[in-house]
């Protein structure tokens, strides 16, 4: 008797004190996927697949994945570019053609 006094008199409105009342508002959830378009599906070799998922991280798809290496990729290529020494020469070579070319 004496319990059941206690708790409808002193806590009238149990929400304020249920500290799980606003669980879902705290629950882990997936990062949202990526707009991707169109799906489509493409047939490979199991031996590819394995070798893609050992690039994976825990929870990646392999559209995300395969969108890592893409932007891996491109960013090396465009460093190759940038970076190549074919066809340059140094600057003290430059400076010698211009003096031959342009004479003071």
């Amino acid at each position: 008797m004496l319990i059941k006094k206690f708790f409808t008199k002193k806590f009238i409105n149990y929400k304020s004190y249920n500290i799980y009342i606003n669980y879902n508002k705290y629950k882990m959830v997936k990062k949202e996927k990526a707009d991707y378009g169109k799906i489509t599906t493409i047939a490979i070799p199991l031996k590819i697949k394995e070798g893609i998922q050992e690039y994976g991280m825990k929870g990646e798809s392999y559209a995300d994945i395969l969108e890592r290496l893409l932007k891996s990729a491109r960013e090396r290529m465009i460093s190759d570019v940038l970076m190549n020494d074919e066809g340059c020469i140094s600057i003290e070579e430059a400076i010698a053609e211009a003096e031959k070319k342009w004479p003071r």
